[in-house]
């Protein structure tokens, strides 16, 4: 399998592995989970635990009240680092992660995303690619970490 070429008429935006250094980091636009956020993603992944959809329930737990489900909150996390374009026409794949739920993120609360590159990786069996490590951690209003962890993209080289 070569390596993913933009196609006719689109142009690749993002950042070649060539352009990665270690500690280079970003920070992506935030972005407000709603009620909407929870409902939707209940219905797509078929999580309708109480603690996500039922308010009394959940009043009685440790949360004080519903909370947006661990995956989903990875979901938006993913679009959020998307909206920084580094990976636009130039990521290969989406490798793997290490991930860690900490905080539980609630209707109303903004996150985003943190970034920072941790590990490059040039690829030796095919010189067209290499793997960049991310350090990554989804934070809140008050800066409290949500999630965090790693996550490990093939990118193309430049040629």
């Amino acid at each position: 399998m070569g390596v993913l070429k933009a196609t006719a008429g689109a142009t690749a935006t993002g950042l070649y592995f060539d352009d990665f250094s270690l500690g280079q980091s970003w920070v992506s636009p935030a972005r407000t989970i709603t009620e909407a956020d929870l409902v939707a993603f209940s219905g797509i992944s078929g999580d309708f635990n109480p603690l996500h959809t039922d308010e009394e329930f959940s009043k009685r737990t440790q949360f004080g009240g519903r909370i947006f489900q661990g995956p989903g909150v990875f979901a938006v996390a993913t679009g959020l680092e998307s909206r920084l374009g580094i990976k636009d026409g130039t990521a290969i794949a989406f490798l793997g992660m290490n991930w860690n739920l900490k905080a539980p993120v609630r209707i109303g609360d903004t996150i985003r995303v943190h970034q920072q590159v941790a590990e490059l990786r040039p690829s030796s069996s095919k010189p067209d690619r290499g793997v960049v490590v991310f350090d990554v951690q989804v934070v809140n209003q008050q800066d409290e970490v949500c999630q965090d962890g790693q996550w490990i993209v093939m990118f193309q080289r430049k040629q």
